[in-house]
């Protein structure tokens, strides 16, 4: 089964071509070379007007306050609490907005319905995902433990698709950084599971906007509207209304990792369902989904203890392997994955975005073979930034990858390297790269080559925990989409808020629960 990106215009099935990579090779490289001969950012109206330390202590104070008081917080975790998950402290957050260039900000919101349907129509083809992942899987277990899953579950999957309309649920997230030398956002990664920090990153907004009215160097009307927090639930309601269970009083099952630190940005999605649609949401663990729910081998309807049907499985966990520590987590992914239920993602989906399927999409004729519309596919290779396979074969057979690892290994600083893990912390940069990459072997085909994203840098002052800190910083944009279909019917398909992360420009990574970055809003300038 396949499915085509279009936009109002009737999609027809290409062939996947094998082309050279020269031309990407050549894109890449160029776009790495000086900063002032590529530049098209003005570096003045990229900036507003920065603050003197006298200033900048009340401003603090009073942002930390309205944060707590407006639930832009996180988990404070202190042992010393009876109840450490209820205590709460202010999210880390930028005093004051990024500047982004309006136009290439709101090409990025335009694209992300051909991101949703992209990521939908990789989805189903599922010959393609495994033929991508084999190489990475051959020597990473979790990938090929996802890829085991798919197979296990498609007849059942496909018998229950005969008997009635499947419902698919993509709540999603394209990250970029603003490339200085081209003046383009590129594409960092396409999130397809657990995308987080929406619900906060729409307070992020309203901080900000409560910034901007203390302060006459902010204009109010540069901050874009942020829809997360009625995107989000709107989304998991309709799909809900979908599957026909709620008129059963079905639930939302919201997958999460014990002892979760960001469970306030969870819990507005819930109040969101709750309060504007009355759909009950309960948050369980892999583990506990093991122990407690029942499948219906005749209906494939999932069960919790009490007989409340499931009609939506929201993941806020489950992609990385320590969420799944023993057999039964695996169990319960199956089980969900067998299910009538809608799934926020189906194992499918969370292929669809890993690290090796990006990469494979951006070669020369690859992305063409989902998104047949040469306008449609020109506009989404407009994000894609240089990536390479480092499977030994293609460095061996395609002269286009062979001199970007040569490339790489002279100046390891130009690229980073990218393993098909997500949660930040987990990619090489410099002299490890540089060394991962002369050792060679097959267990590179785990990773990706990127090509590094040379962001401007801007002053910003950051607060943790009450504290400030004040530095050169560089940001990350993150799109968020909502997409539904019933069947053939696409029900939902739209960009639905967005998220900046904001960092120092020492750090490499960028995740805020991980502990690198801020959370921040765009300002944007003409």
């Amino acid at each position: 089964m396949q499915r085509h990106v279009s936009v109002g215009r009737t999609a027809q099935l290409l062939p996947r071509r094998f082309l050279h990579r020269q031309a990407c090779v050549d894109f890449a490289l160029g776009a790495l070379t000086s900063r002032a001969q590529y530049s098209r950012i003005n570096p003045q109206a990229m900036r507003h007007e920065e603050l003197s330390e006298d200033e900048i202590g009340p401003l603090v104070d009073d942002a930390v306050v309205w944060a707590n008081q407006h639930g832009l917080v996180v988990a404070l975790k202190d042992p010393n609490f009876v109840n450490p998950e209820l205590a709460v402290v202010h999210a880390p957050l930028s005093l004051t907005p990024v500047p982004y260039p309006r136009a290439r900000f709101q090409l990025a919101q335009q694209v992300m319905p051909l991101f949703n349907q992209l990521v939908d129509a990789v989805a189903a083809d599922e010959p393609y995902l495994e033929s991508t992942l084999r190489p990475a899987a051959a020597h990473d277990a979790f990938t090929g433990r996802l890829l085991g899953t798919l197979a296990a579950t498609r007849d059942a999957r496909a018998t229950l698709r005969a008997a009635r309309r499947e419902v698919v649920l993509g709540i999603h997230r394209s990250d970029y950084m603003l490339d200085e030398p081209s003046g383009k956002f590129l594409q960092v990664e396409l999130n397809t599971i657990a995308s987080s920090f929406g619900c906060l990153s729409a307070l992020m907004t309203r901080l900000h906007n409560y910034m901007a009215s203390r302060m006459t160097s902010l204009e109010p009307g540069r901050l874009p509207a942020n829809p997360a927090l009625e995107h989000i639930p709107d989304a998991i309601a309709t799909a809900a209304d979908s599957t026909g269970l709620r008129q059963e009083g079905g639930v939302v099952v919201m997958v999460v990792q014990p002892g979760e630190r960001n469970a306030y940005d969870q819990q507005w999605i819930q109040l969101g369902l709750w309060e504007r649609h009355r759909l009950r949401t309960v948050r369980m663990t892999l583990a506990e989904i093991a122990a407690t729910a029942k499948l219906d081998p005749a209906t494939a309807t999932v069960t919790l203890k009490g007989g409340a049907p499931v009609c939506v499985f929201y993941f806020r966990a489950g992609y990385t392997p320590t969420d799944y520590p023993t057999e039964t987590e695996w169990a319960a992914r199956e089980l969900i994955e067998r299910s009538n239920a809608a799934k926020c993602p189906t194992v499918a989906y969370q292929l669809a975005g890993t690290k090796k399927v990006q990469q494979d999409l951006a070669a020369p004729g690859v992305l063409e073979r989902f998104v047949p519309d040469s306008r449609d596919s020109g506009l989404l290779r407009e994000f894609f930034a240089g990536l390479w396979s480092l499977d030994p074969r293609d460095v061996a057979t395609d002269p286009g990858v062979a001199a970007a690892v040569a490339d790489a290994v002279a100046r390891p600083e130009a690229y980073v390297l990218k393993p098909q893990r997500e949660g930040g912390g987990n990619n090489l940069y410099g002299e490890e790269l540089r060394a991962a990459l002369r050792a060679g072997g097959e267990q590179l085909s785990a990773y990706i080559l990127m090509q590094r994203i040379l962001p401007p840098a801007n002053r910003s002052v950051l607060v943790r925990n009450g504290q400030w800190s004040q530095g050169e910083t560089l940001s990350e944009l993150g799109i968020y989409g909502t997409f539904v279909r019933h069947g053939d019917a696409v029900l939902l398909n739209q960009q639905s808020g967005h998220l900046v992360r904001t960092k120092t420009s020492s750090s490499n990574e960028g995740g805020v629960a991980a502990g690198f970055a801020v959370l921040d809003s765009p300002y944007l300038v003409d």
